[in-house]
């Protein structure tokens, strides 16, 4: 579903990708790990066209990404929760949703998508009138979920949907990760929850300063010394 390929990406002297190659397979969940600065964050916004490649090839099904724009992305089918989940906090929790359809002209499907969104999250329907910023951590993760889901994607790129979530919400939201892969979405996750995402993911890439240094089954890394003592604290 996704090639990428020898992805470098600067920002000015920084060298944030040094020939990255990742590839995701239609239905899977796969994991990007690494510390704060490894390139993680660069990566998705490559992918979803936020920021531009120097060198290297990146395809979706097929279509070459790199000189794509953001809303041309999303159109592709690839939809990006962002670190910070990026809920609009003036907004309510239905003008959020909405707003995630905006690339959408099949109005009656949209809506019909809305009311899935608020089923698949009950804590966001006795909320629909709120303002984003009146929500708890979680429930503006589920809303960013939500927002980023109401495009159709067959692709998720979900950065750091565990930060600064009590462990609780954490699993819960993960659950509903591994139940969207379920209905076939498919999924690349950048985390720092290590442990989660070995238990969650298919196939994982370790990044460290930019560079792929470790990839394998969630299996096989499991009993990777050098990931675990890095990681795990084992």
């Amino acid at each position: 579903m996704l090639e990428i390929e020898h992805l470098n990406v600067r920002y000015g002297p920084i060298h944030a990708l040094h020939d990255v190659s990742v590839r995701v397979g239609t239905g899977q969940l796969i994991g990007i790990l690494g510390a704060n600065g490894a390139g993680k964050t660069s990566l998705l916004k490559t992918i979803s066209g936020l920021v531009r490649a120097d060198s290297g090839s990146m395809t979706f099904e097929g279509d070459d990404l790199r000189q794509r724009k953001p809303e041309h992305i999303v159109r592709a089918g690839i939809s990006h929760v962002p670190e910070g989940r990026g809920i609009f906090p003036d907004l309510t929790v239905r003008e959020n949703l909405m707003a995630g359809a905006h690339s959408r002209k099949d109005y009656s499907a949209v809506l019909q998508d809305y009311q899935s969104m608020l089923t698949m999250f009950p804590s966001l329907q006795s909320r629909e009138k709120q303002d984003g910023s009146t929500l708890s951590g979680g429930e503006q993760q589920m809303l960013a979920i939500g927002r980023a889901l109401m495009s159709r994607p067959r692709l998720l790129l979900a950065d750091e949907v565990s930060l600064g979530l009590s462990p609780l919400i954490t699993q819960q939201v993960f659950a509903h990760l591994k139940a969207l892969r379920a209905r076939g979405i498919t999924i690349l996750i950048v985390e720092q929850n290590a442990t989660l995402v070995l238990k969650t993911a298919d196939y994982i890439y370790v990044l460290k300063h930019g560079r792929v240094v470790l990839e394998g089954t969630s299996q096989t890394l499991a009993h990777n010394k050098a990931l675990t003592e890095a990681y795990l604290g084992v």
